[in-house]
């Protein structure tokens, strides 16, 4: 996993550049890490399956969870056909389907996210992306049980958001969370992409801007951590959460979950 020294002069681009790491961790490291007697569940039960997202059951800690994430590969053959971990709206409605199947069950439900957005070929928008989203950005604020989402990398557009809707958010340090990547924003704003590093900082797409907004409620720290410590952490972390939450009743679950997402943006 890469680091970055100097933390007190670190510039957003600088934590873009971590997260888009190509040996960073992806979805199917931390399940493997995280996840015991994970069985991996397949298909949206409408078109076909997806593998750039991983989703089935297994157990956290001794607690029976449902597991979504982001899963970009290793070589260049999976990467290309997990579409560098771009997901189609097969890969949302399975997300979905597997969230409602966790809701039957009582399952709190963990989503690990790391994307630069939702595929954008032209048989992903044939078969209804922007929809598949859509549903599951409506569907996700009422699901019944707990939703813990886990930034882990780079958290881009729509097709990050469409497994952010959740009762808690946490961020990996070097992770970030945007509506658009810096290059995007800074093509649209100044017709130049590469002021990429001055969009990036517009953008307030860092772990610590988005803790400070209040978008997000943990940062799990990076700086000179091993992957098994981080990975502790998070554990630690979201057991916590899921505990805090089961202890809801559902209204208030619901009701929480509400005020977190309607205060985005206020002033």
């Amino acid at each position: 996993m890469r680091t970055i020294e100097n933390t007190s002069e670190i510039k957003a681009y600088d934590r873009v550049q971590a997260a888009r790491d190509g040996k960073r961790p992806s979805g199917g490291y931390f399940i493997s890490r995280l996840v015991d007697n994970f069985i991996e569940l397949h298909g949206d039960r409408r078109f076909g399956d997806d593998s750039a997202i991983i989703g089935g059951v297994g157990y956290i800690g001794g607690k029976s969870v449902t597991v979504i994430a982001m899963e970009r590969g290793d070589t260049i053959e999976d990467r290309m056909k997990r579409h560098f971990g771009c997901p189609t709206p097969e890969g949302y409605r399975k997300a979905l389907r597997l969230m409602k199947q966790a809701e039957k069950f009582g399952r709190p439900i963990v989503c690990f996210i790391g994307s630069s957005g939702a595929y954008c070929g032209i048989d992903a928008e044939e078969r209804g992306q922007g929809e598949a989203i859509a549903e599951n950005l409506f569907e996700m604020m009422g699901i019944k049980v707990p939703i813990i989402s886990v930034i882990i990398g780079e958290g881009g557009s729509g097709g990050a958001l469409a497994l952010g809707v959740c009762d808690t958010a946490i961020m990996l340090e070097n992770s970030v969370y945007s509506v658009i990547s810096p290059e995007g924003c800074a093509s649209i704003l100044w017709k130049d992409s590469t002021k990429a590093a001055e969009a990036a900082e517009v953008l307030k797409l860092t772990a610590h801007d988005l803790y400070k907004f209040e978008v997000i409620e943990k940062i799990i720290d990076e700086k000179d951590r091993s992957r098994d410590e981080i990975t502790s952490d998070l554990k630690s972390f979201i057991l916590c959460e899921i505990d805090t939450k089961e202890k809801l009743s559902v209204d208030k679950l619901l009701d929480e979950r509400y005020a977190k997402f309607r205060k985005i943006g206020a002033c």
